[in-house]
């Protein structure tokens, strides 16, 4: 057996399957329906996801017979999707729902719930259980609820850097983190240290506030020094005292310290975070930020509509032509659709055709089409759309854990962005027909009735 099955199983002990209960009690004065706004887009989006489709994709996760009853899986399918919309945090998004009734009604309730409907952490788990497998059919939802919107073959693609939650990475930083852990695995493990360095750090970081004076310079590297050499003795010592089975349960730590106490500045795949190391270092040449910490994000966008048909994430560093076929496979996985011809900057140079997919990078060609050109113009159009994944749907920074994490991070992002996009088109076209029926009034109201008005004073 394999180990993803193994551990769905395992899961599986836990949590018992739970059907959506339809009440058919009455509110004594009236249900939810009733008092919301019944042209609300979130109401309509409702009617439009497919929820019986997570239902069965979902419940193999879950035990039929075995374990506590796990939340719906509407509910929690749900607040994912309301968390990315409003760009909330889980423990925020629970508390929102509780006094918010149109998230009440998305969730599948049918009368007000005074309190919150889960434990932050459960959403954790939840996460956790369906993977980025499950997290990539909620996408795929999100592109079916856009309906022939997403149906365009011209696509235009560009990648960006999905940043971690962590902190800017100093070789310092990283060494006094190292003894930190190392002095909090020896508490843990009963073991006496020779020395906790608790006083001598305090000295040496006094001496780090004055590294960039002249006077202060020398003793500040020094300092930086001495830190390091602190930090390789902790780790040592801890080699050698550690019993073998405890030994065995912090070794993937003790081999992370290790290999950032000996990479060099010019060394490739270093460590930027002891809790984060996979975490990557990209330049992408803007000049407020020269590096950004994290992982690249591929974005794959329908020219005509600006629906969002394909995202992937990659924790290499990988030139933007190598990522274009898995983002085109991702897509065909999803769509059953073929793409007929990709628009992508210069940072794409190199290959002509992926996967019998023509790739269209502007250069300079007198025999242009008008058509084509206008197309590379069209190109541009995905700059404000990873610009408001980042800034309006949590993709600028990313909280989620692992390289699991990053992935599902920007799965959730596109598809909070296709169903913004598709509840903001329902609203304007509600105004719309408003402002018809209102110019129409007036007209009718100036031919047939202004004119033959008497005026009196």
């Amino acid at each position: 057996m394999r180990e993803k099955d193994k551990l769905s199983l395992k899961t599986c002990r836990f949590f018992m399957y739970k059907k959506q209960i339809a009440s058919p009690q009455t509110s004594m004065f009236s249900s939810l329906f009733d008092i919301i706004d019944q042209h609300h887009p979130l109401v309509k989006l409702v009617e439009k996801i497919r929820w019986q489709r997570f239902e069965e994709l979902f419940s193999k996760h879950y035990s039929p017979r075995m374990g506590k009853p796990a939340k719906p899986i509407r509910l929690m399918v749900s607040l994912l999707i309301l968390k990315q919309l409003r760009n909330l945090s889980d423990e925020n998004m629970v508390e929102h729902w509780s006094e918010n009734l149109y998230f009440q009604y998305f969730s599948g309730q049918q009368f007000f719930m005074p309190k919150v409907p889960c434990s932050s952490t459960e959403l954790v788990e939840f996460r956790k259980r369906i993977g980025p497998e499950g997290i990539e059919e909620i996408f795929k939802e999100s592109i079916y609820v856009n309906d022939k919107d997403a149906d365009d073959d011209i696509l235009t693609v560009d990648t960006t850097v999905q940043e971690k939650n962590i902190t800017y990475p100093t070789d310092t930083k990283l060494h006094q983190r190292i003894i930190k852990k190392c002095v909090g695995i020896a508490r843990s493990e009963d073991i006496e240290l020779r020395q906790s360095y608790k006083f001598t750090l305090k000295k040496l970081n006094v001496l780090l506030r004055f590294q960039h004076t002249k006077s202060g310079s020398a003793r500040a590297r020094k300092a930086r020094k001495k830190i390091k050499t602190i930090a390789g003795r902790l780790e040592r010592e801890l080699r050698r005292k550690l019993s073998a089975s405890a030994f065995g349960k912090h070794r993937v730590q003790l081999d992370i310290y290790h290999k950032v106490l000996l990479q060099k500045r010019s060394d490739t795949n270093k460590i930027y975070s002891l809790h984060e190391p996979e975490v990557k270092c990209y330049t992408k040449g803007k000049e407020h930020k020269k590096f950004e910490f994290g992982s690249k994000a591929s974005v794959l966008v329908t020219q005509s509509s600006g629906v969002i048909v394909g995202a992937l994430s990659f924790n290499e560093n990988v030139h933007d032509s190598k990522t274009l076929e898995p983002v085109l496979e991702q897509y065909e996985r999803l769509t059953e659709r073929k793409p007929r011809e990709v628009y992508a900057d210069r940072g794409y140079r190199g290959p002509k055709q992926v996967k019998q997919v023509s790739i269209k990078v502007p250069k300079p060609d007198k025999a242009i089409t008008r058509q084509q050109r206008k197309r590379h113009g069209r190109r541009a159009a995905i700059e404000p759309v990873i610009s408001h994944l980042k800034f309006d749907y949590g993709l600028i920074r990313n909280f989620l854990k692992g390289t699991q994490g990053d992935s599902m991070n920007l799965l959730l992002s596109a598809a909070a962005f296709n169903f913004k996009r598709v509840m903001t088109l329902w609203r304007t076209e509600a105004l719309f027909r408003w402002k018809l029926i209102y110019n129409l009034l007036i007209n009718i109201y100036r031919e047939f009735f202004a004119l033959n008005a008497k005026m009196s004073f």
